[in-house]
C-alpha cells in the first residue's frame, strides 16, 4: 500500500490539491468529484475533519474508525492512518484544518495541547455533531481562514492560534456531551471492568502483574485515553484511582487472613517487590500493612 507523509502544510495541500496560503495552517474543503486515495498515511502534523461524508474506511493503528457523516476525526503528529475507499464509492467531503507544531512554538496552546485528548483517540472514539455544532465549527473555521488572507502583521499569529484555540475548546465541549450522552455505556463498561478487576486480583495479579488502565482498556477494545474518560465521567475517579482503590480494599481482605504473610499478600496483589506494596498501602492509607493488621 502506497504511504503518504504530511510532515509539513506545503505537503498536505499540494496531495489534496489545496493552495497554501499560509505555511503553518490551512483550512480547506474537498467537495469535487475526486475518488478516494487509498494508502497509509503518516501525520507531522495535526489535523482536524469534518467528514461530511462516509467516503472510506478509517484505521488507527489495528482500529477501526466508526464514524458517520457529520463527525469529526483528529489526527496527530507521529499517528499512523490507513485509508481506504468505502464500499458504496461515495465521493470524499470533508473540511479540514490542519497546522504544524511550529505554529504552537512559545503559546499557551504549545503548552495545553496535550489535555485535547481526542488527538489520542482511535475509531469508535470519534466526535458526532448535531447540526447546531457542524455551524459552530464552520463558523470558527471561516473566522480561522479569513485571518489567513489578511496581509501578515505581529497580530496575525496570535488571532489565528487564539481561534484554534477555541475551536479545539468547543470540541471538547462537544465530547463531553457525547460522553454525557453514553451514560448507559459508560456504566457498561465501569461495570465489566469491576468484574475484571475482582477476576483478575482473584487469579491473575500473582502471574501477569500488577492490574494497570491499559490492560483492561485493551479488554474492552479502547484506548487507555478514551476508557479512562468513560470510568471518570461514571465515577467520578481516575481509571488508576479507581483500580488503585479496589486494590487496596483486596489488600485488607488478605491482610485479615494472618496465615498470610505480607511477602504472600503483596505476591498476590501482583508486586514484584514487597517493599512496593508497603509503599502503596501506606501511601493510601497511612500506615504499613504490619501496622494495620496490629489496629484491626
Amino acid at each position: 500500500m502506497k504511504e503518504y507523509v504530511y510532515d509539513t502544510i506545503q505537503q498536505f495541500n499540494d496531495l489534496n490539491g489545496f493552495e497554501t496560503v499560509h505555511p503553518l495552517v490551512s483550512v480547506a474543503r474537498m467537495d469535487w468529484d475526486r475518488p478516494v486515495r487509498s494508502g497509509i498515511y503518516r501525520y507531522g502534523i495535526y489535523a482536524l475533519f469534518l467528514k461530511e461524508t462516509k467516503s472510506c474506511k478509517l484505521s488507527y493503528g489495528r482500529t477501526k474508525y466508526d464514524f458517520e457523516e457529520m463527525t469529526v476525526t483528529s489526527f496527530a503528529p507521529g499517528q499512523t492512518v490507513t485509508v481506504e475507499p468505502a464500499d458504496d464509492g461515495v465521493k470524499p467531503r470533508w473540511t479540514c484544518i490542519a497546522f504544524h507544531p511550529d505554529l504552537l512554538l512559545r503559546t499557551s496552546l504549545g503548552r495545553n495541547i496535550s489535555k485535547y485528548g481526542f488527538f489520542s483517540y482511535s475509531s469508535n472514539e470519534a466526535l458526532h455533531l448535531s447540526a447546531a455544532e457542524v455551524e459552530v465549527m464552520r463558523s470558527v473555521l471561516a473566522i480561522i481562514q479569513q485571518e489567513m488572507q489578511h496581509a501578515i502583521d505581529r497580530h496575525s499569529r496570535q488571532l489565528i492560534v487564539a481561534n484554534i484555540e477555541v475551536l479545539l475548546g468547543y470540541c471538547l465541549r462537544f465530547y463531553e456531551r457525547q460522553f454525557v450522552m453514553r451514560e448507559e455505556i459508560n456504566h457498561t463498561v465501569v461495570m465489566r471492568l469491576e468484574e475484571m478487576l475482582h477476576d483478575y486480583l482473584a487469579n491473575d495479579a500473582q502471574r501477569h502483574g500488577v492490574p494497570t488502565v491499559a490492560y483492561f482498556a485493551d479488554k474492552c477494545c479502547l484506548t487507555p485515553g478514551y476508557f479512562g474518560e468513560l470510568v471518570k465521567t461514571e465515577t467520578g475517579v481516575t481509571a488508576q484511582s479507581f483500580i488503585s482503590d479496589r486494590m487496596l480494599t483486596y489488600s485488607k481482605e488478605l491482610l485479615n487472613d494472618l496465615s498470610l504473610t505480607v511477602t504472600q499478600v503483596s505476591a498476590r496483589l501482583g508486586f514484584e517487590y514487597p517493599q512496593h506494596f508497603v509503599r502503596f498501602f501506606k501511601r493510601h492509607t497511612g500506615v504499613t500493612p504490619t501496622q494495620y493488621r496490629m489496629v484491626v
